[in-house]
């Protein structure tokens, strides 16, 4: 009897913490929080590994310290908004079991391809930190490029999924 009433007392809607009751809404809503803040840093410190990269090659077009500050802050918005879409959307492109498309496949591409697209960037620039290398200019803008496509497809993904109606099942 004590086991049965624990096991409902951990799928009920509220949480006893102390003398507080907590809607267990609220605590999913503040670990999704979190998990998003923790994203936007990891963004960010992707993004200072590509502003570095950038701002080391003395003779090209990103001399100026603020790239590294730019560079910081779109990774960090890309990666709060982007990697993690919203449930409904992957919950019913998982679903979906016709061959109907319904649009959230897209938005799935862009953030993967998005993310691939950023950690390749942020892969090359740590490298290129780490070992110390003197490198051309034309694989200093793939760097950059890599990172300014990945993050933007991340932001649109995101955008998209935040906008993206769920459409009701048929049945």
């Amino acid at each position: 009897m004590k086991t049965s009433n624990e096991i409902s007392n951990s799928f009920s809607e509220t949480r006893q913490v102390g003398n507080f009751r907590i809607a267990r809404s609220s605590l999913i809503k503040s670990a999704h929080l979190l998990e998003r803040i923790g994203l936007a840093a990891i963004g960010a410190t992707c993004g200072l590994y590509v502003g570095a990269t950038l701002v080391r090659q003395k003779d090209g077009l990103f001399e100026s310290g603020w790239i590294v500050l730019l560079t910081m802050l779109y990774g960090a918005v890309s990666f709060y908004v982007g990697i993690d879409l919203s449930r409904a959307v992957a919950r019913r492109s998982i679903s979906n079991v016709s061959e109907e498309y319904n649009g959230s496949e897209a938005i799935e591409i862009m953030s993967a391809g998005g993310t691939f697209g950023a950690a390749i960037a942020a892969a090359l620039s740590v490298s290129i930190l780490v070992l110390d290398q003197s490198l051309p200019d034309g694989l200093i803008v793939f760097v950059a490029g890599c990172w300014m496509v990945g993050s933007s497809l991340q932001v649109a993904a995101g955008v998209m999924a935040r906008g993206y109606d769920v459409p009701m099942d048929k049945e």
